[in-house]
C-alpha cells in the first residue's frame, strides 16, 4: 500500500468533495479515511489514500489536483505518508 494525503482548503462552494472525489476515482485513488469541516465558510479537508493502484507518479497526481483546486478555487496538496509524516513532527 502506499498512502498518499491529500489536503483541500478553501472557501466553501458547492461540489468541492464531489470534484476532488471523482479526479481520485477516474485514477483508481482509494479513499482510506475522510473528514472533512467547514468553518465560517471555509472548507477544510484532510484525505488519507492508497495511490498504489495509481499508474501515475505522485508529482503527476499532485500537479493535476493542483489544477483541479485552481480550478474550483481552493488549494490542494498531495504528499506521500512518509514526507508527510516528516514535515509534521513536532
Amino acid at each position: 500500500m502506499k498512502k498518499t494525503i491529500i489536503t483541500v482548503v478553501g472557501q466553501d462552494t458547492v461540489g468541492i468533495t464531489a470534484k476532488v472525489c471523482t479526479y481520485l476515482a477516474e485514477n483508481n485513488i482509494n479513499i482510506l479515511d475522510i473528514t472533512q469541516t467547514i468553518v465560517d465558510g471555509y472548507f477544510n479537508m484532510m484525505m488519507i489514500t492508497d495511490t498504489s493502484m495509481c499508474s501515475k507518479k505522485i508529482s503527476v497526481i499532485s500537479e493535476e489536483l493542483d489544477a483541479v483546486g485552481t480550478e474550483i478555487g481552493v488549494v490542494i496538496h498531495a504528499q506521500l505518508e512518509d514526507i508527510f509524516t516528516k514535515m509534521h513532527r513536532i
